[in-house]
């Protein structure tokens, strides 16, 4: 009778340091993901960040899932509006994934406080520009702290994706990431064929990097949809409205179909493109003799923009050993 209690005792213990060796391991290599967007504050274009972030969720279900914002502005606003009684009675349906919403290095760190070593970062922004390169170094950063044991180190790795129209590089070829956003908006080129216009899209570009990425857009949107006039300008930077009126002129158009080229059809999508205001692109466009039709849907809405994200996010698990 001892014999077989001291038997059941040592599986007993066996199998418990097994258990707690087995969750250990799995507590030390929990990993996530952190979809980050620009943001915005208009409620009704959240709908395609919340597209992303639930598609996202559906393909790694098993991985936590989180979003952030980069720019501050943004994220102070929601931070005020999560006090706000009667914005929040006018909006009932705010995720609390919004109202809560922290910048990359808050959502990392918290993130890292439960235990989470191992984390893809993936971007929503159009191209490699400013935002695309603040976010790498944040990430360079926190990939770069080191302590005297390794087992203290707060990550194993932090990995970024790759931004919607790829980057520089030999590791994946950005020519097929703009291929692939020239399929995904099929459908754009279908709806201003039927209207018998042109196509314009409205980026949002910048001062620091070169734009160079929307005219590539341009020439292969142009290339595999030859029947339908396409063009790409920028709030920021080059090519400019100035640009695209030049060749809308040039071509005797006298019907555009504008449209946002960005995640999230907000605060330019509404005033700077679509607003009444006479500096907006649709009141220039139809001082200039061309009628305008505005479609304010952000590029998150599509599905086929959003399978490209995931597939940054599997390249970028792939390209640095992680399984999600």
């Amino acid at each position: 009778m001892r014999r077989h209690l001291f038997i059941l005792i040592m599986l007993f213990l066996v199998f418990g340091v097994a258990t707690s060796s087995m969750v250990s391991a799995k507590e030390g290599d929990k990993k996530a993901i952190v979809i980050a967007n620009f943001g915005t504050t208009y409620p009704e274009a959240l709908k395609a960040i919340t597209a992303i972030y639930h598609q996202v969720k559906k393909e790694f279900p098993e991985t936590e899932v989180k979003l952030a914002f980069t720019s501050n502005i943004i994220r102070n606003i929601w931070q005020k509006r999560r006090k706000d009684r009667e914005f929040l009675s006018r909006y009932p349906n705010i995720p609390n994934e919004i109202l809560n919403i922290k910048g990359p290095l808050a959502t990392i760190s918290l993130l890292q406080d439960r235990g989470y070593k191992t984390i893809i970062v993936q971007p929503t922004h159009i191209y490699a520009g400013e935002e695309y390169m603040d976010l790498c170094s944040y990430v360079a950063a926190l990939n770069s702290i080191m302590t005297i044991k390794k087992r203290y180190r707060p990550f194993k790795r932090i990995a970024i994706g790759r931004p919607l129209l790829g980057k520089w590089g030999t590791e994946h070829d950005y020519h097929e990431d703009i291929s692939a956003v020239v399929e995904a908006l099929k459908g754009d080129v279908m709806k201003a064929k039927k209207m018998r216009s042109a196509l314009v899209y409205m980026g949002h570009g910048n001062e620091y990097f070169s734009t160079g990425a929307y005219i590539e857009f341009q020439k292969e949107m142009r290339k595999r949809y030859p029947k339908v006039p396409v063009f790409v300008g920028t709030v920021e930077g080059f090519p400019s409205l100035e640009d695209v009126i030049r060749g809308l002129v040039h071509m005797n158009i006298k019907k555009a179909l504008l449209k946002p080229f960005m995640i999230v059809a907000g605060d330019h999508a509404r005033n700077d493109m679509a607003g009444d205001d006479k500096e907006s692109w649709k009141s220039v466009l139809e001082s200039r003799g061309i009628s305008v039709i505005t479609d304010i849907k952000g590029l998150g809405e599509e599905p086929g923009i959003v399978r490209i994200i995931i597939k940054h996010i599997k390249d970028a698990a792939k390209d640095n050993d992680i399984e999600l």
